[in-house]
């Protein structure tokens, strides 16, 4: 605001704003020397005397606002996840969020975003994404990452507070918190869609286990051998 207010001529600023004072008044603003982009004037309360906000109850505020943390808590074995996220016909949302839903939607190159906590010694195990990369911002623990790079390679490595991970869409990948406190991520996926994920779990419970056998080498009885289990182990426990 303040670049384009400087570069404005100052009749032109006089007509559009329309001051008490006209053009006198615009030329007692001082164009500072350092960039104002993000800013704390050393006089603050010596020239603001009520700051106030309102927040105002027009709907129109939910397509621009999600209050992420009072938003649904999924909850697994081994840690929570919450959305600020496109759900199609707004299952399960409040009211506000279906606002906020529908309009991420209706724009194109959105985002979803999220955060996810594994407990300590909690493991998100192998998933992907068919149709969004994600990208992730370490804001507590520690932790270490898996990538299946493609059918024959693979990459491991540790991450802490600070560090980004990215994942490209369909890059199998899984996460395990190796640190006494909770990791903590905040999550970007590069869609407006609903997020489609698959499992490691999902798709061995949803491939028939003589097919397993005959990929594996293995007897088919064997694969009874892998539970199914009640509770969703996305993020789970040893």
């Amino acid at each position: 605001m303040d670049d384009t207010f400087f570069l404005t001529p100052e009749d032109i600023a006089a007509r559009s704003l329309k001051p008490q004072g006209g053009v006198d008044f615009i030329r007692t603003f001082q164009k500072q020397a350092e960039d104002q982009a993000i800013n704390l004037p050393p006089n603050l309360a010596e020239l603001v005397q009520s700051p106030h906000y309102n927040q105002s109850t027009d709907n129109l505020v939910w397509r621009y606002f999600f209050d992420l943390k009072g938003s649904t808590e999924f909850r697994f074995p081994g840690g929570i996840i919450q959305w600020a996220r496109y759900v199609k016909d707004g299952k399960g949302l409040k009211p506000n969020e279906r606002i906020y839903s529908e309009f991420l939607h209706s724009k194109e190159d959105t985002l979803t975003l999220g955060t996810l906590r594994i407990y300590s010694t909690g493991l998100r195990q192998p998933h992907f994404h068919f149709n969004a990369n994600e990208m992730g911002y370490v804001i507590s623990g520690c932790g270490k990452v898996g990538v299946i790079v493609s059918h024959s390679l693979s990459t491991d490595f540790t991450i802490g507070v600070g560090d980004v991970v990215f994942f490209a869409v369909g890059t199998q990948h899984y996460i395990k918190s190796t640190c006494d406190e909770d990791l903590l991520f905040i999550l970007a996926f590069s869609t407006g869609n609903q997020l489609q994920t698959l499992d490691m779990d999902d798709y061995f419970h949803a491939t028939a286990d003589h097919i397993l056998a005959q990929l594996f080498f293995k007897k088919q009885e064997e694969f009874k051998k892998i539970p199914r289990f009640n509770e969703d182990q996305a993020i789970n426990l040893p």
